[in-house]
């Protein structure tokens, strides 16, 4: 069996690494190969094993193509893609977006005849790599279950119409991502104003279950590394509310703390009050 990865990053990488078995073979194409990027990305893939196709075309050779890219890139990357797709081809959509994008997406793939899965990543990637759990929605979702499990995917399905199982991935994140939020910026605002220590031990006797500081150094943590990346998934779940006629907005507002936090640039600080105190010297700036 052929699996072909569009996209390498983060979550193709890691699912990757845990599909490393002796009856697979692995593509893998990513836009980075174009760009400065290239021999980073080209090592990535090398050192892990994937043969490096210069094209998403190229991909077409695999049996299975996950499609693993930045939000804001999943409909263009499979377009680029799909004129290559033939019935037998299947296509799994693991990017966070929104029900709409997964359902254009699918209709992208349907016109070729190769088939589509939505499946949705419901946890880190790490550590436990392609067997993190994750929700598929879809006609296919039945058949396919059996298939994913004998791989070692850990598979819930979430329903039969495509955009079920992001839908879930959708609203939970806006949870997820929004406590991140309002975390980096309740401590960055308690920095600004000379009140650090009293907001941080308030919060910590009227939240103990959350483990403070541990707690909020691991939202500054998810913030910084990935806050770009998880802008683009806050812009699409702001498009899943305000087309459910909810506060998109609130989504978005999200997504501007993440991106101003991806956009830090920190990485050697290790205390929690020297990440807040060199987050806000970064964000002032």
């Amino acid at each position: 069996m052929r699996i072909g990865f569009l996209g390498y990053g983060e979550a193709g990488r890691a699912f990757h690494e845990g599909l490393t078995r002796p009856d697979l073979s692995v593509l893998a194409y990513d836009h980075a190969l174009r760009g400065q990027a290239n021999g980073d990305m080209r090592a990535a893939m090398t050192e892990r094993g994937a043969a490096v196709v210069e094209t998403a075309g190229e991909l077409a050779t695999a049996d299975w193509i996950f499609s693993a890219v930045t939000a804001d890139q999943s409909l263009a990357a499979v377009a680029d893609l799909a004129s290559h797709l033939r019935r037998g081809h299947l296509l799994i959509d693991i990017n966070s977006v929104s029900p709409e994008r997964k359902r254009a997406t699918a209709s992208l793939v349907a016109r070729s005849g190769a088939d589509y899965l939505d499946m949705a990543v419901m946890a880190p990637v790490h550590p436990r790599r392609h067997a993190t759990p994750v929700l598929i929605a879809g006609p296919l979702a039945e058949p396919l279950l059996p298939k994913l499990t004998a791989l070692g995917f850990c598979a819930e399905i979430a329903g039969p119409t495509i955009g079920a199982a992001t839908a879930i991935k959708m609203v939970r994140s806006l949870f997820v991502k929004g406590l991140e939020a309002l975390t980096v910026e309740t401590l960055l605002s308690a920095q600004a104003s000379g009140c650090y220590d009293y907001v941080l031990a308030s919060l910590s006797s009227s939240y103990p279950g959350l483990n403070w500081p541990d707690f909020a150094a691991y939202q500054f943590e998810r913030t910084l590394r990935h806050g770009e990346r998880r802008a683009a998934e806050m812009r699409e779940s702001a498009e899943t509310l305000a087309a459910l006629g909810l506060q998109g907005t609130l989504a978005d507002e999200i997504a501007d703390v993440q991106a101003a936090m991806g956009q830090c640039g920190l990485g050697a600080e290790t205390d929690l009050h020297d990440v807040v105190k060199a987050s806000l010297k970064k964000r002032m700036s």
